[in-house]
């Protein structure tokens, strides 16, 4: 094929003819100097044609001496000198040597030297194939038979792959050259191998050079770099296998092998205007969209290589033609680099192509060294293995299965920075263009970073010349990933603000990964951008003993194991609290024991804070988010951390609040995506143990004392409605039934209101801990009151229990003597459920005397019974008849349950009094 030109234009070299190796380097240094043949000949003192026959291989061994003088003339140092004496003592391999045999980049071909050897079995055809796609990996046996059978296989499938396997065989042995091994095929443990050279096959070739334009590219040396993908290019007679059936064309080893072609020729184009060759890469660039129709990337560089060209029209048209299509054909606008690269068009924004007859003056690389920005990591790192593992398909073998942006988010103090951090570090052997990171300061005392600000740091960076810095935000991010363009380039965006001040630093590179931290969920990012999205959450409790540990010394954590645990749970297993802890555990030489009891109470964010540092404090991180939130998101904040559970529906948060259902649905939307409110539960809100400190340290006294007025109330509303419904005989009446609080609910059934009493227990039993406690006694014991009958039922005896006492606290303190002594059976009855009998006793005994002091006949009748046969039990007869028949004489004058019933029933009789059974 020597001296005919391929269908993108470059003249063709690979299968027929190839040129030697000094010529190449020789060139490539002329290039370099800016010469042009006449020049560089001229300063060697030799003809310009015996440079271009030295350049064009056809003179193998020049003289010492020549060589000496064209190394003057180019400006060449000792090592490029050696470089390239290196390259004529290696010297043009033997004629046809390095010829390949087996062609599969364009339709499937196997050759004897220049003549092809015939292979017309279509399945001979898709088995040699599949063996050069995959070649130098093997390829499985259900591989094989999936190609060789796209319908299915037959059932002596397996003898049949054996009999094809030795006629390819016999194949490669026609297409075996005089001297040296012809290629084979091998069985192997789990199918068959194509043994043979790497350049037996076109594919090794120009994966070959590819590589090595790439670490050119890298160096950064343009011009060898250009030669080198251009000869790559040159392998191409049309896509991989292009004669072969789909399920060949279309196997994940031709896709990939398909990718790295766009990839040379997105390289080579961006080479190409880089040195101000553009017309060469126009030829490559329209071979390739015509292949590639909706491939965003080769259009924009077939844009920016005609405009440079001259050819502005077309240009624009080319722009025209993709943006119907996509429009057509997905619904969606071009992309930002292609838009840019339009935008340039307009503007007349393009490298302009050199003149002809002027020697080539390549724009100046970006030099120095790359950039390496990655601060330093907090010591050693413990847990988060499957984080590490979401994170690592950024730089996953498998094309289909990497990712290009991460967003790890979550609340603050949990980790985000230093697992983006250790990620990184030990990664960064996958990025050897280097890393660059920033601290966008999206929740900072310092001011948010803009976006442009970010891309001038970066520019700089990359090596752009300061002095030549775009000035508008738009050309500097079209700079940006035009520098980044087929790097392999790590970008580490730490403490996002939202997706607006991330998406311009994005590089468009599929070789770039992005790792984003932030306290925001960025769900835009995810749903525009593609984004993973990776929620960070506390420790586990073996992950936060691991990190005190790593701290403050594994031995002093083993001898205080307990304590040790302790106080990871009192940090709520949050990393930035346990750090604190863990210094401040150094500095004071304390026992863990000591310090873990000391910590919780009102005051517990102040003790988490390292003496003289005011960042290393759990309060300053959260203030940060806290001060970022909306007026009326910062409310609702202060209020849910007074909320007596673990949780609140939207409407309880409204009742908290006293808004609408739907307002307080947006706030908490607000604070879930700031993450400082989880959704425990569907609908079911709650907030991490410190973060609900802090936000009752916010509260003040007035608008927490209105908030909890308005949640009980709410809760006893509610539950009230419930009991009734549930339980009326066992329910009180009520004095009057009170107005509907806020976001008030409408039990339609039995079964709304038991599923309602289920989901709220523990808030239930909260609220009246939480309102005994807080000066609300009225509505702590009525609620408990409401609340008891689904408590006994439902067989809840601790709730029950803890419930009961604290409603006989509030009785006590509301003055209500009745209300004690209803509370003090309540507690008799858990303790009897409990089989504590002796302290049931006692307690019914305290009951009863409450209930004398109260008036309150049906209390007394029923602790009588209880103390009766609690004597019964024990076998004290008297005593049990003495309280039985107290019991029978105050229901036989009709003043408590079971009046109007047989006089001579034993306390075993369960009347209708109906508080009794509510007690059982």
């Amino acid at each position: 094929m020597s001296g005919r030109t391929s269908a993108t234009g470059v003249p063709q070299e690979g299968p027929g003819g190839e040129r030697g190796p000094f010529g190449l380097r020789l060139r490539a240094f002329r290039r370099r100097a800016g010469l042009s043949q006449e020049t560089a000949a001229s300063r060697a003192g030799i003809s310009t044609r015996a440079l271009r026959d030295i350049e064009r291989g056809r003179v193998q061994r020049p003289q010492s001496r020549t060589l000496q003088r064209l190394a003057e003339a180019l400006g060449l140092s000792s090592g490029e000198l050696g470089e390239l004496l290196a390259a004529d003592r290696t010297g043009p391999s033997p004629r046809g040597a390095g010829r390949p045999r087996l062609l599969i980049l364009g339709p499937l071909s196997l050759q004897r030297g220049r003549t092809p050897v015939p292979v017309t079995s279509p399945m001979l055809r898709r088995l040699l194939g599949l063996l050069a796609l995959k070649h130098p990996e093997p390829s499985t046996q259900q591989e094989i038979t999936d190609v060789l059978w796209p319908s299915g296989p037959p059932s002596s499938h397996q003898s049949l792959v054996h009999t094809y396997v030795s006629q390819v065989r016999r194949l490669l042995e026609q297409g075996g050259a005089r001297n040296g091994p012809p290629p084979t095929v091998v069985r192997t443990p789990t199918g068959y191998l194509l043994e043979a050279p790497r350049n037996q096959i076109d594919l090794g070739h120009f994966n070959e050079l590819l590589d090595q334009a790439e670490r050119l590219h890298r160096a950064p040396d343009p011009a060898s770099a250009y030669e080198s993908l251009t000869r790559a290019l040159r392998w191409w007679r049309g896509p991989v296998l292009a004669d072969a059936d789909p399920v060949l064309r279309q196997h994940p080893a031709a896709v990939v092998v398909n990718e790295r072609r766009v990839k040379a020729a997105l390289l080579h184009a961006d080479t190409a205007l880089l040195l101000r060759r553009p017309e060469e890469a126009v030829p490559v660039l329209w071979d390739m969209v015509n292949t590639e129709p909706l491939h965003e990337g080769l259009h924009a560089r077939l844009i920016l290589a005609l405009a440079s060209s001259g050819e502005q029209a077309a240009a624009l048209n080319v722009f025209n033609r993709l943006r119907d299509r996509l429009d057509e054909e997905l619904g969606i606008a071009p992309s930002a680099e292609v838009r840019d690269a339009h935008l340039r068009v307009l503007r007349q924004q393009f490298p302009p192509a050199r003149r002809p007859g002027r020697p080539a003056q390549p724009e100046r690389a970006p030099s120095g060294p790359f950039p390496a920005q990655l601060p330093a990591t907090a010591g050693s790192y413990v847990g988060r293995r499957r984080q590490m593992r979401e994170l690592d398909a950024l730089v996953s073998p498998d094309p289909a299965a990497r990712a290009h942006v991460v967003a790890v988010v979550g609340a603050p103090g949990v980790g985000k920075t230093a697992l983006a951090k250790h990620w990184a570090h030990a990664r960064r052997e996958h990025f050897a263009d280097g890393q660059l990171f920033v601290d966008l300061r999206g929740h900072s005392p310092l001011p948010t970073l803009r976006p442009a600000d970010v891309l001038a740091q970066f520019l700089r960076a990359l090596g752009a010349p300061p002095d030549q810095l775009p000035a508008d935000e738009d050309e500097a991010a079209a700079l940006y990933r035009t520098l980044l363009a087929d790097r392999q380039t790590l970008i580490v965006l730490d403490n996002a603000r939202d997706a607006e001040q991330v998406r311009p630093l994005i590089p468009g590179a599929r070789g770039c990964a992005v790792v984003i931290t932030s306290r925001s969920r960025l769900a835009g990012l995810v749903a525009s951008d593609g984004a993973r999205q990776l929620v960070l959450d506390v420790l586990d409790p073996d992950e936060g003993r691991r990190l005190l540990a790593a701290t403050i010394g594994e031995s002093r954590v083993a001898a205080e194991e307990e304590a040790a645990r302790r106080l990871v749970r009192v940090c709520g297993g949050l990393p930035l609290a346990i750090r604190i802890a863990g210094a401040n555990l150094l500095a004071r030489d304390a026992r863990i024991a000591d310090y873990s009891a000391e910590l919780p109470g009102d005051d517990m964010l102040s003790r988490l804070r390292v003496e003289g540092d005011r960042r290393s404090t759990v309060r300053a991180a959260f203030d940060l988010s806290y001060r970022a939130l909306p007026t009326a998101a910062r409310r609702m904040f202060r209020l849910l951390g007074l909320m007596p559970g673990p949780d609140l529906t939207v409407d309880g948060a409204a009742a908290l609040a006293d808004s609408t259902s739907a307002e307080a649905a947006g706030l908490l939307a607000v604070l879930t995506d700031a993450h400082l409110v989880r959704e425990r539960a569907a609908g079911r809100f709650g907030l991490h143990d410190l973060l609900r400190s802090y936000a009752r340290e916010l509260a003040g006294r007035e608008e927490a004392h209105a908030a909890r007025q308005r949640l009980f109330d709410w809760y006893l509303y509610h539950a009230d409605a419930a009991a009734r419904l549930l339980y009326p005989a066992e329910t009180a009446p009520a004095a009057g039934t009170p107005p509907a609080p806020s976001a008030a609910l409408v039990f339609s059934d039995h079964g709304e209101a038991a599923e309602w009493l289920d989901d709220e227990r523990e808030n239930l039993a909260g609220a009246v801990l939480q309102a005994s406690g807080s000066g609300f006694t009225a509505v702590a014991w009525r609620l408990a009151e409401s609340l008891h009958p689904y408590l006994s039922t439902g067989m809840y005896t601790g709730d029950c229990l803890k419930v009961a006492t604290a409603s006989l606290f509030a009785a006590v303190a509301d003055g209500e003597p009745r209300a004690q002594a209803a509370a003090q059976l309540r507690r008799a009855e858990c303790h009897r459920a409990l089989a504590n009998d002796a302290r049931a006793l006692e307690l019914f005994g305290s009951a009863l005397e409450l209930a004398r002091q109260a008036d309150w006949t049906e209390g007394q009748v029923l602790a009588l019974r209880r103390i009766g046969a609690a004597h019964q039990q024990n076998g004290a007869e008297r005593l049990a008849c003495e309280h039985l028949s107290r019991a029978r004489e105050l229901t036989r004058c009709g003043r408590g349950p079971g009046a109007g019933t047989d006089a001579g029933a034993e306390g075993g009789t369960e009347a209708g009094g109906g508080y009794e059974d509510g007690l059982v």
